[in-house]
């Protein structure tokens, strides 16, 4: 369980990627906000608190046995460089340069442009199966780390994601947790329109996982979530239920801001609902 304090931390270190998020596509007049402020309490907590995840990266001693994260809706990219500069990993100021001419911050992530980074990402439905290649890689060199594999829902409908759940199961990766960011909109409008995911939990369950299912902006089960995650016998899941766009009242819920840059008005906005000084 988590002190007082240290969930008033969370609280304010996400509203600070969400202000960096908003700036970042602001600035850049082009980027995916309503994915990326959905999972912005469940990076801060990943990254603060449940993965081992090195600040200096490859010059850390501990390099080798790293947790690994893999951001596979890499559409969702100004989450993951937010989250990267909050701890440390890259410089506060690269943010300003993102989707920029010669910028190190592309669109989707690039492994061989930044450190923190472990697969460049952004065709969805890939980066399950990566993890599971990674995950499997890792027991065979007897290494303890986890892996943790972030999706959207709507990648879930790609058959590719239902292959690597079924290898997770198959080869007993129980060192592979995939978080899935289920706020039930898509760039087409609402997940169970364009192709119904539910029974998630129990479709996954069918392929041999465990399943956990929290609200992804509580701090508490987030964190408790991960923590029964690093210690199960099989692969987990973790359905985070989140609301798109959260943080901006007039994005929330509204598929129209799965990549949409918001104006001068709406950043002003933005940014006084988050706090911002």
């Amino acid at each position: 369980m988590l002190t007082d304090i240290e969930k008033e931390d969370l609280k304010k270190s996400a509203n600070e990627v969400r202000q960096n998020i908003i700036k970042m596509v602001h600035n850049s007049k082009s980027g995916h906000p309503g994915g990326s402020l959905s999972g912005a309490d469940i990076l801060t907590v990943l990254y603060k608190k449940s993965l081992n995840i090195p600040a200096d990266w490859d010059k850390s001693a501990n390099f080798e046995i790293r947790d690994r994260f893999i951001l596979s809706k890499g559409h969702a990219s100004p989450l993951l460089y937010s989250i990267l500069a909050m701890k440390g990993i890259i410089k506060q100021e690269d943010l300003i340069t993102f989707r920029k001419i010669n910028s190190k911050l592309q669109g989707h992530p690039a492994k061989h442009y930044l450190p923190g980074i472990e697969t460049s990402t952004g065709s969805l439905g890939q980066g399950l199966s990566i993890g599971c290649g990674v995950a499997l890689g890792l027991k065979l060199k007897n290494n303890p780390a986890n892996v943790v594999v972030y999706t959207g829902d709507g990648e879930l409908q790609e058959g590719s994601c239902w292959e690597a759940f079924m290898q997770a199961a198959h080869k007993n990766l129980n060192n592979l947790i995939a978080i899935i960011d289920r706020n039930r909109l898509q760039i087409d409008g609402c997940t169970e329109n364009v192709m119904a995911l539910d029974d998630l939990s129990s479709k996954l369950k069918a392929f041999n996982w465990e399943v956990i299912e929290i609200n992804g902006h509580n701090y508490d089960e987030i964190y408790e979530a991960v923590e029964k995650a690093k210690s199960s016998a099989k692969p987990c899941a973790i359905i985070a239920n989140t609301v798109k766009g959260k943080g901006c009242s007039f994005m929330e819920n509204q598929a129209g801001w799965h990549g949409k840059a918001p104006n001068d008005e709406q950043l002003a906005l933005a940014l006084q609902e988050l706090g911002a000084n």
